[in-house]
C-alpha cells in the first residue's frame, strides 16, 4: 500500500541510484512531457513530501533546478535497476518514465500527476499538504490544530486528508484508530484525544520506515501484520469479536465493533 513509508522508501532508492549523476537519457510516455530531454541534467536528491515524490535535477548549465513531481496513488511504483538488468517490476505498457545515468536505470511504472517544474514552484504541487509525518517539517501540533478545525469530519475522514497530516492513508487509519480504540465514524468533536491519536498514527508510519513490509502489530510474518486492516471476518487478536468492513467517505474502512464501540 503505498503510504507515507512506501513513498519515503522509494525516494530511498531513488537517491541512493541516482544522486550525483547524469542523466544519460530520458524517456517520458505521457502527453504532457513526451519531447522533454534532461539528458545532460544532474540528480541532486529524491526526497518524499507525504505521498508525493520529488526528483530534484539541475541544469547541465548549473543555473537553475527543476524537480520532477510523481504520486504513486494506489498503483504507482519506481524501480532502480543496473544498466542492462531486466525490467521485471511491471509490464512495459505501465511504464511513465526512464531515467538512465551511467550506473543506474531508474524506471518508473504507473505514475500519476507528473509534473516537471522550477524548483521554486515545488509549493505549487505540495504546498497544501499538513506537516508530514516523516518529514522535517513534522509537528503534532500544528497536525492537530488543523484536524480541530472541522470538528463535524469524521476522525477517520480527518486522518486521510492531506491537509491536516501528510502521509497517512487507508493502513495507518485503520489501525490507529483500532489502538485508539475509536469508532472510525467518530465525529473529531468527539475525540477525547486528538493529539494521542496524531502520535500513534506518525509511529505506526515511523515504525515502517526503511523497510517494504507494513507491520503494525510488530510481527513481519504473513498474516500477522495488521490487527484490523484487510481481515474482515476474522477474530479481532484482542478480543475475538469478528472484524467488520463498510464504505466511508468513498473509502473502505475496518474496524472491530467491540473495542471500537459507536459513541452512546
Amino acid at each position: 500500500m503505498p503510504e507515507g513509508d512506501t513513498v519515503w522508501n522509494t525516494a530511498r532508492v531513488l537517491h541512493r541510484a541516482l544522486a550525483g549523476g547524469r542523466l544519460t537519457a530520458s524517456d517520458f510516455r505521457v502527453p504532457q512531457l513526451a519531447t522533454t530531454d534532461l539528458a545532460g541534467w544532474t540528480v541532486l536528491e529524491a526526497v518524499s513530501r507525504g505521498k508525493h515524490l520529488l526528483l530534484r535535477m539541475r541544469h547541465p548549465d548549473g543555473d537553475r533546478d527543476h524537480t520532477l513531481h510523481s504520486h504513486l496513488r494506489m498503483d504507482g511504483a519506481w524501480r532502480a535497476y543496473a544498466p542492462g538488468e531486466r525490467w521485471g517490476a511491471r509490464p512495459a505498457h505501465l511504464i511513465r518514465v526512464v531515467l538512465r545515468t551511467a550506473d543506474a536505470v531508474a524506471v518508473g511504472y504507473h505514475l500519476h500527476d507528473l509534473a516537471l517544474v522550477p524548483r521554486a514552484d515545488e509549493e505549487r504541487l505540495v504546498g497544501h499538504l499538513g506537516p508530514d509525518v516523516l518529514g522535517p517539517d513534522w509537528d503534532p501540533a500544528e497536525a492537530v490544530r488543523r484536524i480541530a478545525a472541522h470538528p463535524r469530519q469524521s476522525i477517520a475522514e480527518a486522518l486521510l486528508d492531506q491537509r491536516n497530516l501528510a502521509g497517512i492513508g487507508n493502513l495507518y487509519k485503520a489501525e490507529t484508530l483500532f489502538l485508539r480504540g475509536v469508532w472510525p465514524w467518530t465525529s473529531v468533536a468527539e475525540v477525547a484525544d486528538l493529539p494521542t491519536i496524531v502520535a500513534a498514527g506518525q509511529r505506526l508510519v515511523a515504525a515502517n520506515r526503511g523497510r517494504w513490509t507494513q507491520s503494525t502489530t510488530g510481527s513481519l510474518r504473513k498474516g500477522e501484520t495488521t490487527y484490523v486492516y484487510g481481515r474482515r471476518g476474522r477474530p479481532c487478536r484482542r478480543c475475538g469479536t469478528l472484524i467488520e468492513k463498510a464504505e466511508q467517505d468513498e473509502r473502505i474502512t475496518f474496524w472491530c465493533p467491540r473495542c471500537q464501540p459507536r459513541p452512546g
